[in-house]
C-alpha cells in the first residue's frame, strides 16, 4: 500500500491554530476541508440546529407540504410507499409517524424485493392500492424514473408525491435536469412555488421533491444535493410543522421535530451521503438521540446489537450493526418489519421483532460469508486483472449480493457489480471507490441493462442474462476511462503526523469536535514515525494482533489490528505506523486504543 501526504502550509496551519483555538494537528485536519477561518471551523466544529435552511428553499417542497396539509384538513386517504433499506425505511417511519399525530391513518408498504422489485413498481402499486384507492400515494427513496407508474396512478384519479435523492435514468440526455424536463414533464409536472390550496386541487397531479432533478436551489447552496430521502422527509416535516403553527392546529406547538432525527440519523449514515452541511448537523444530533432513544423498537433493536444505553454511538455502530438489521427483514423477508418495529410502542412486540430481525440479520451474514468466498475465488480465477469487476451466480441470493459487493470492492479497491439470479434477469448492486462514479459508469454500459439506478457509490442493476459478457466487458472498459488511472492501486492518504506524546485524553477532547466520521469527512488516519513496539504483538483469533508501543515519556499506548496477523511487525525494528484513533467502550470503561491499519520499517535515521 503507498502512502500520501500533502501537507498544507505551516503558515496555514499555525494561522489557523491561533485563530480558531486548536492545536496545529487539528487545525491542520480542517484546512483539509478548506475550512482556512475561524467562522467556518466553529460551524463545523459545533453544528447547531438553528443553522438549519428554511425547508421551503428546497425546491418545490412547499408544494409538497402544502399537499400533506390539504391531507390533514381533509382527513384524505394517504398511502406511503417506502424503499426496502434504511433510508427507506426510516422515511416512512418519519412520515407515517408524523402525520398519525396529526389524525392521518396512513397505510404504508414497502416493496417487497423477491415479489416486487425495486421502488414504485406496478407490483407494489397494486398492493398499495388492496386497501381502496387513497387521494394520496407518496412515494418515497424511489419514484424518479418511475413515469408509467405515475402516469397509471394518475388516471385512476390518485394524487401522487415523490420524495426521492436518487438520479435520473436518462442516459441519452445531455443533462439530468435537461431529461427530466423531457422525458417526465408532462408526468412530473414542475410544482408552483407557492400558492393557495386552490392551486392544488381539481385534476390529480404530482409532485416531485428530489434535488438531484431540479436544480433551482434557492437559499440553499449546493450542499442541499447531498440529502438522503430521509433528510428531505424531515426539511418536508418540518415545512408542514411550519403551516400547521401558522394555521393555529392544536397539536403544532407540541411537537418537536429534534425528536425525530434518531430516524434521520440511521438513513443518512447508512445510505453513504456526506456527513457535511445539513447532513452534518442531522447525523451530529441524531447520533446523540439514538443513545438515549425513546423508541421501543430501536431500544431493543440496540440491545440485540450490543449497544448499551448511554454509550457514545459513532456512524460506525449504524453501518454495522443497527443498519444491517433493519436492512435484514427486506433482503431475506418483508421490510415492512423494520418499519412496524421502529414505530411500535409496544414492547413486547418490539422485543420479539428485534430478535427476529437478528435472528435474519444472522442467517444473510451466513448467506453473505458464503457467496463472499465464492466471490474472492472467481476474481482470482478470471478476473484479477479487471479494473472494473462484474461477478454473477446462479446460486447467488439477489438480497445479500449488495454487501458482498461491498466486501469485495474494498478488498480488491475496485468497482464492482455482483448479480444474482432473478429468473430470466440477473439482479444485483454495484460499489465504488472514491473517484469512481458509478451512475457516470453505468450509463455508459446502459445499453445491456433492463434497469438501473442509485449513487455515485453505490448502485441497483438488473439485466438480461444473456447480456452478462457483454456488459462485464463494457464494465470495465467504462471504469477506466471514468478512473483515469489503475484503481486498483491502493493508496494510503495521511491525514496528519502525529508524535505518541501527543496522543492522550486531551487530545482525544478536542479531536471529538471532529466527529461524526464517514462519507464527505472520512476518520482521519495519522502518520507515526520511528517507534518501536514495546512488546512482541499478541494474536487472537487467528486473524487479529494486539501491539503495544511505548512514547518517549515511556507511557504505553495499546492497539489492535483487525485481520493482519498474516503480517505481524517486527519488535525490534523502527516503524512508521498509520492509526485510527478512538475510544473503546469496554465493561463500562473507556480505553483509548489505537487501531493499526498499516505499517512500514521506518526509514528515520537509526539512533
Amino acid at each position: 500500500m503507498r502512502w500520501t501526504y500533502t501537507p498544507p502550509s505551516a503558515g496555514q496551519v499555525e494561522a489557523l491554530s491561533s485563530l480558531a483555538g486548536v492545536r496545529p494537528v487539528i487545525a491542520e485536519l480542517l484546512l483539509r476541508h478548506s475550512l482556512a477561518d475561524r467562522e467556518a471551523a466553529s460551524r463545523f466544529l459545533h453544528p447547531r440546529l438553528a443553522a438549519l435552511a428554511d425547508p421551503f428553499a428546497v425546491p418545490h417542497l412547499k408544494a409538497a407540504a402544502q399537499r400533506l396539509l390539504r391531507a390533514i384538513n381533509g382527513r384524505e386517504q394517504v398511502v406511503v410507499l417506502g424503499d426496502y433499506d434504511v433510508d427507506g425505511v426510516s422515511s416512512t417511519t418519519l412520515l407515517v409517524g408524523f402525520l398519525r399525530r396529526f389524525g392521518l391513518a396512513p397505510r404504508f408498504i414497502v416493496p417487497r424485493r423477491a415479489e416486487d422489485g425495486y421502488g414504485l413498481s406496478m407490483s407494489a402499486i397494486e398492493r398499495a392500492l388492496e386497501g381502496g384507492l387513497p387521494a394520496l400515494l407518496v412515494a418515497l427513496d424511489c419514484g424518479t424514473n418511475s413515469y408509467d407508474e405515475i402516469s397509471s396512478l394518475l388516471e385512476r384519479g390518485v394524487d401522487v408525491l415523490v420524495v426521492d435523492h436518487h438520479r435520473l435514468r436518462e442516459e441519452e440526455a445531455a443533462s439530468q435536469e435537461t431529461a427530466h424536463a423531457s422525458a417526465a414533464a408532462a408526468v412530473v409536472p414542475a410544482a408552483p412555488e407557492s400558492g393557495a390550496e386552490a392551486e392544488l386541487s381539481g385534476r390529480p397531479r404530482s409532485i416531485l421533491v428530489n434535488p438531484h432533478i431540479q436544480v433551482d436551489a434557492g437559499q440553499l447552496d449546493e450542499s442541499y444535493r447531498n440529502f438522503c430521502t430521509v433528510g428531505l422527509v424531515f426539511k418536508l416535516a418540518h415545512g408542514l410543522l411550519k403551516l400547521l403553527r401558522e394555521q393555529g392546529h392544536p397539536l403544532a406547538s407540541q411537537v418537536r421535530l429534534r425528536d425525530e432525527l434518531d430516524l434521520v440519523a440511521l438513513g443518512t449514515v447508512a445510505d453513504l451521503v456526506p456527513l457535511l452541511g445539513e447532513n452534518r448537523i442531522f447525523a451530529k444530533h441524531g447520533l446523540k438521540i439514538i443513545e438515549e432513544t425513546r423508541r421501543p423498537g430501536l431500544r431493543a433493536l440496540m440491545e440485540v446489537a450490543g449497544l448499551p444505553r448511554g454509550q457514545p454511538l459513532t456512524p460506525v455502530d449504524i453501518s454495522f450493526r443497527l443498519g444491517p438489521r433493519i436492512n435484514a427483514s427486506g433482503r431475506l423477508a418483508d421490510a415492512s418489519l423494520s418499519v412496524e418495529l421502529l414505530l411500535s410502542e409496544d414492547p413486547v412486540f418490539a422485543e420479539a421483532t428485534a430478535q427476529q430481525l437478528d435472528q435474519f440479520n444472522r442467517e444473510r451474514q451466513e448467506i453473505e460469508r458464503q457467496i463472499t468466498e465464492e466471490a474472492e475465488r472467481m476474481i482470482e480465477a478470471d478476473y484479477a486483472q479487471d479494473q472494473g469487476i462484474v461477478l454473477y451466480s446462479e446460486k447467488w441470493h439477489p438480497g445479500v449480493v449488495g454487501i458482498v459487493a461491498g466486501r469485495v470492492t474494498r478488498k480488491y479497491n475496485r468497482p464492482c457489480v455482483v448479480l444474482g439470479n432473478d429468473g430470466e434477469l440477473a439482479k444485483g448492486s454495484g460499489r465504488s471507490v472514491t473517484g469512481v462514479n458509478l451512475v457516470e459508469v453505468l450509463a455508459d454500459c446502459a445499453a445491456h441493462l433492463e434497469s438501473w439506478g442509485g449513487h455515485p457509490m453505490a448502485v441497483g442493476v438488473a439485466l438480461d442474462k444473456q447480456r452478462l459478457t457483454a456488459f462485464r466487458e463494457n464494465f470495465a472498459k467504462a471504469v477506466r476511462a471514468h478512473a483515469g488511472a489503475d484503481a486498483s492501486e491502493a493508496e494510503l492518504a495521511i491525514s496528519a503526523w502525529i508524535e505518541p506524546e501527543e496522543i492522550g485524553e486531551a487530545f482525544m477532547a478536542e479531536f471529538g469536535a471532529l466527529h461524526p466520521f464517514g462519507q464527505g469527512n472520512p476518520e482521519p488516519v495519522f502518520g507515526v514515525r520511528g517507534v518501536r513496539l514495546a512488546q512482541a504483538p499478541a494474536v487472537f483469533k487467528d486473524l487479529h494482533f494486539r501491539f503495544q508501543l511505548a512514547d518517549r515519556n515511556g507511557r504505553r499506548l495499546y492497539g489492535v489490528a483487525w485481520k493482519m496477523a498474516d503480517r505481524l511487525p517486527p519488535t525490534g525494528a523502527r516503524l512508521d505506523l498509520a492509526l485510527k484513533l478512538s475510544w473503546n467502550y469496554f465493561r463500562e470503561r473507556k480505553l483509548l486504543q489505537l487501531e493499526l491499519i498499516d505499517w512500514h520499517l521506518s526509514e528515520a535515521a537509526p539512533e
